[in-house]
């Protein structure tokens, strides 16, 4: 396992992270807890030294899960909006989705669930840069620092709103912040238009979510697939995204071979072909996964012919909101 610095935190972590989410036994189904805690121990096995969770996944159950599995991982989790509102919106107001004692109150709960003293990154679950004009971001900003000096969180982040880097820029300009979270993969070049510039620039972590567009890019969407009841996909993959999913990840097929020989093997080493990323976290709910996953984190490198051809695959989407 190849390993990267986390921007300037001084953290060394894996080029293959750990996404939680589909521990939290909610929006994912078909997966017990046993099975994932049994990914999470052999993607330690595999060198994996960088989890992500949050307190919004279940209720905290992921995070419970993760602290209790790996005890000895750099851990990063999130703080969700007051309210539930995702993505931020321009006209909410910072005093309603994240309050200082609000901020602090989710923090202690998290720092209980992991089973920690600390948070190594403490991240917010969404973002908007119109918080920075607004009376209440002087007060949350300080119960940040505080947080911080009380040694309660090590470093802080933003996990910015699903396609939408721009809304995150002027935050991440604040030394507070030392790492984003942001969906990159082969369809979504986003962050390649202004974040990755400002990473180098200001020595951000950038930690890369979503590396299959929610299994897009894996190819194990057909427009026959059908997921567990009460599993989130059913509203992602509605109506005839099934079918274009899997028309989009069966053009990918044509550029398998040497370099990757499959599409999850290609999803990810695309993402780390950019110096930028500290660390991508596929999801991960069973132990082949895992093992399949890590195994990709080798140091061989996608050439510059395959890297071209791949830019004619980008693909401006959110299935998210729309």
């Amino acid at each position: 396992m190849k390993t990267r610095d986390l921007g300037r935190t001084g953290l060394q972590v894996s080029e293959i992270g750990f996404g939680a989410w589909g521990l939290g036994a909610t929006m994912w189904r078909g997966v017990s807890d046993d099975d994932g805690a049994a990914a999470v121990r052999a993607a330690l096995d595999a060198g994996v030294t960088f989890i992500d969770t949050a307190l919004a996944y279940g209720d905290g159950h992921s995070e419970r899960i993760v602290g209790r599995a790996a005890p000895q991982a750099t851990i990063a989790t999130k703080i969700p909006p007051k309210g539930g509102g995702w993505p931020a919106q321009p006209d909410s107001n910072i005093d309603d989705v994240f309050p200082a004692a609000y901020v602090r109150a989710c923090t202690e709960r998290s720092i209980a669930n992991l089973g920690r003293a600390a948070i190594d990154v403490e991240q917010f679950h969404v973002w908007h840069d119109v918080w920075l004009d607004q009376p209440g971001w002087k007060t949350t900003r300080a119960e940040m620092e505080k947080l911080r000096a009380e040694g309660k969180v090590r470093h802080w982040g933003i996990s910015i709103n699903d396609h939408a880097p721009e809304t995150a820029l002027r935050a991440l300009s604040d030394p507070i912040f030392e790492t984003a979270q942001v969906i990159y993969n082969i369809f979504d070049r986003s962050p390649e238009k202004e974040l990755f510039a400002l990473a180098r620039e200001r020595g951000l972590g950038i930690i890369v979510r979503v590396p299959f567009d929610e299994g897009a890019l894996t190819g194990g969407v057909r427009p026959e697939t059908t997921f567990p009841e009460g599993d989130w996909r059913h509203r992602y993959f509605r109506g005839n995204r099934k079918a274009e999913a899997a028309k989009r990840a069966d053009a990918l097929k044509a550029l398998l071979g040497e370099e990757a020989k499959t599409l999850p093997e290609l999803a990810l080493r695309f993402i780390l072909a950019r110096p930028e990323v500290s660390t991508v976290i596929p999801g991960m709910r069973r132990v082949a996964h895992a093992q399949a996953n890590a195994a990709v984190s080798d140091g061989r490198k996608l050439s510059a012919a395959l890297l071209q051809r791949l830019e004619a695959h980008a693909w401006d989407k959110n299935w998210y909101v729309d």
